[in-house]
């Protein structure tokens, strides 16, 4: 197993290349930023990838970048990209069969009272793009399940290191405000209170996957952002939490190229 770690850097010398090889990119995502592209019309990293991939690599077409999963707008952290078309369809396989690790953290409010423990739910899609969680299994309704374990304790809130084992909306944050222990920031959820920049207090930290081409295991992992609401030495440095923070470091041509609006890339 392979560890990878940041060797140079997206737009932004504070914006971490996470993985990068001829079949892979891993990215930083701040919270802030879409994944991928929808009706706003706003600066989503799959578009700011491909623009970046084709400005380094000074290539003159189209650039492929296949989508094999995606994190919330609102959440910081790694997001894996496909750069070849083989590479996505093993990689979409992965993440389908729930091959890929994918561990979070967390900061709830209220200390979850088990020190480790699984979560089983089932989930349907509620109003306004939110999801919602049902008391028995029904039409439309999907199995929810996750393990965590509670890093730490401060006051009103704690740390849990969250293991998705499915992949439904979200899923942690359902899962947890449910049970009353909202995401700090999640006022969709029912935090009491939102954090500087609306992000949610919620790091997709690791992705731990077997690489496409080569079969061997690698780990992806996302620094700690500034401002995380939690003393949190686990990793160094840090990054930029919210993607206000990098929008301007973003070079003019990036919004000649890229299919959004400049008006909502930077502010």
């Amino acid at each position: 197993m392979k560890t990878e770690h940041p060797t140079h850097h997206f737009f932004d010398p504070r914006w971490p290349v996470l993985y990068e090889d001829n079949h892979l990119l891993g990215l930083y995502k701040p919270a802030g930023l879409l994944v991928q592209g929808d009706r706003t019309r706003d600066p989503s990293l799959l578009d700011l990838a491909k623009a970046w991939l084709k400005q380094r690599y000074r290539k003159p077409g189209n650039v492929f970048l296949g989508l094999v999963h995606r994190i919330d707008r609102p959440v910081a952290g790694v997001v894996l990209f496909a750069r070849t078309s083989k590479a996505a369809a093993r990689l979409s396989e992965q993440f389908r069969s729930g091959t890929v690790t994918k561990e979070y953290l967390a900061v709830v409010e209220g200390v979850v009272p088990d020190e480790a423990g699984v979560l089983h739910n089932h989930m349907v899609p509620g109003r306004e793009r939110s999801s919602r969680i049902l008391p028995a299994p029904a039409e439309r309704s999907r199995h929810a399940r996750l393990s965590y374990r509670r890093l730490a304790v401060s006051g009103t809130r704690c740390l849990l290191s969250v293991r998705l084992e499915t992949g439904r909306k979200h899923q942690i944050r359902v899962q947890f405000s449910s049970r009353g222990f909202p995401l700090a920031g999640d006022l969709r959820y029912g935090a009491p209170a939102p954090l500087p920049d609306g992000q949610v207090a919620l790091l997709a930290w690791k992705l731990v996957l077997t690489h496409p081409t080569r079969e061997e295991t690698i780990v992806l992992e996302s620094p700690v952002p500034e401002g995380w609401p939690w003393p949190c030495p686990i990793s160094t440095p840090r990054v930029p939490w919210s993607f206000e923070e990098l929008a301007f470091s973003l070079p003019a041509e990036v919004f000649r190229t890229a299919p959004f609006s400049s008006r909502n890339g930077r502010r």
